[in-house]
């Protein structure tokens, strides 16, 4: 089955990313209703709607005119269209125990040594450059490495689902080019499985570098010298950043031969490179950036209103016993006092609450930072009675609720 040739990081980071990535939502969510409310989590999810639905028809017209360029200017294989191939995709379909097997074509590769898979409305592609087919056509087993690698490719693909939930972790740095890493050993070990030869799976992935003539002539004594070279400093910076392992790492692997370790070095300065997948570390920085700057135009004004509504249910408190005050003054002289101190209430209070009342009408206000509550009386029957509303300024969102 197609899991017994999983590379060994690749189960315990997909794992691991999704248990960060289920984290992280939850810690978003959490944070949203605390500092804003079930009204910002809806506007939140308002916005996010809106960019999948966006992200939806980007991916609905991209990809849907890749599929049309395979169908209109690629060459579909199948038992009566290049048959070898054919018979070749059937063969690793059933060693890698994949029951539903994917459309396959060849395209013009113009010089380009490569393979991909691809996805379109749950519906997967195997494409083979045809540099590809025509490097290994004088290697058995050779053509069968990259069918293999992709089908890998089609066999653990996240679902939408999935892949959003691991989103967040991917971002991370050193577990997203990880996971990446270990995603493509695994396909090569699937690509292994189908060729049945570690050296002609070693020979396929040498040809990705020497070409489609020189890869004959790379000698593996030569390769082990320079995979030594990985220990070094920047060489292990570089791969711990990147989304696919070195080459010659690779070849390696399926030789089955000791991988060097990298230098330990490294990881503290890749720890602070961005993840950006395929794209350079750059990119990636700005992507960051980006996304820091959208959740700070959400998050800050969220908590600032959360402060501030704290604090004016604060003010409520403090303003309760200040109104009976006042109240109690009125009812028994008939008048209102001509400031607070004249009941012996100070003007500002600890938390940068100030209170202030006009003596014409005896409205008091409680404010923090130039917002905050109104109160106004009325009298009826000798008794005075409280009713409360907004400062000029403050919005009824952020009022206690039987002042809004």
């Amino acid at each position: 089955m197609a899991t017994q040739h999983l590379y060994r990081h690749d189960r315990s980071l997909g794992v691991l990313s999704a248990l960060i990535g289920t984290l992280a939502w939850a810690c978003a969510i959490a944070a949203f209703i605390r500092l804003g409310g079930a009204v910002v989590l809806a506007g939140v999810a308002g916005v996010a709607v809106v960019a999948l639905l966006f992200s939806f028809l980007v991916y609905l017209f991209t990809r849907s005119a890749l599929m049309a360029h395979l169908d209109g200017n690629g060459i579909e294989v199948t038992a009566q269209q290049i048959p070898a191939l054919h018979t070749a995709l059937l063969s690793c379909c059933q060693v890698l125990g994949l029951q539903r097997v994917p459309r396959m074509y060849v395209i013009n590769g113009n010089g380009t040594l490569n393979a991909f898979a691809t996805w379109f409305l749950g519906r997967s592609r195997v494409v083979l450059y045809s540099d590809v087919v025509d490097a290994m056509e004088s290697q058995a087993g050779g053509v069968e490495f990259y069918i293999g690698h992709e089908l890998g490719h089609v066999i653990h693909h996240d679902n939408p689902a999935m892949a959003l939930l691991r989103w967040p972790a991917l971002r991370l740095p050193l577990l997203g080019a990880a996971r990446s890493r270990a995603r493509e050993s695994s396909c090569d070990l699937h690509g292994l499985a189908c060729s049945q030869s570690p050296e002609v799976s070693a020979r396929a992935l040498v040809a990705l570098a020497a070409g489609a003539r020189q890869w004959r002539e790379v000698s593996f004594a030569a390769l082990d010298a320079q995979l030594r070279h990985g220990g070094h400093f920047w060489n292990s910076l570089h791969e711990l950043v990147s989304s696919y392992p070195w080459t010659v790492k690779r070849c390696a692997r399926v030789l089955g031969k000791p991988i060097p370790r990298r230098n330990p070095l490294a990881y503290l300065l890749a720890i602070l490179v961005p993840y950006s997948g395929r794209m350079p570390a750059g990119i990636g920085l700005l992507v960051y950036v980006y996304v820091i700057g959208v959740l700070a135009a959400i998050a800050i004004p969220a908590y600032k209103s959360y402060a501030l509504r704290s604090q004016l249910a604060q003010a409520q408190l403090v303003a309760a016993p200040v109104l009976a005050q006042l109240g109690d003054y009125y009812e028994s002289n008939h008048s209102v006092p001509e400031s607070l101190a004249a009941i012996g209430v100070p003007d500002a209070l600890p938390g940068g609450l100030v209170l202030g009342l006009d003596p014409q009408s005896m409205t008091l206000s409680a404010t923090v930072k130039g917002k905050g509550i109104a109160y106004e009386p009325t009298v009826e029957s000798g008794r005075v009675h409280w009713s409360c509303h907004g400062t000029k300024g403050t919005v009824p969102a952020d009022l206690p609720p039987d002042c809004r």
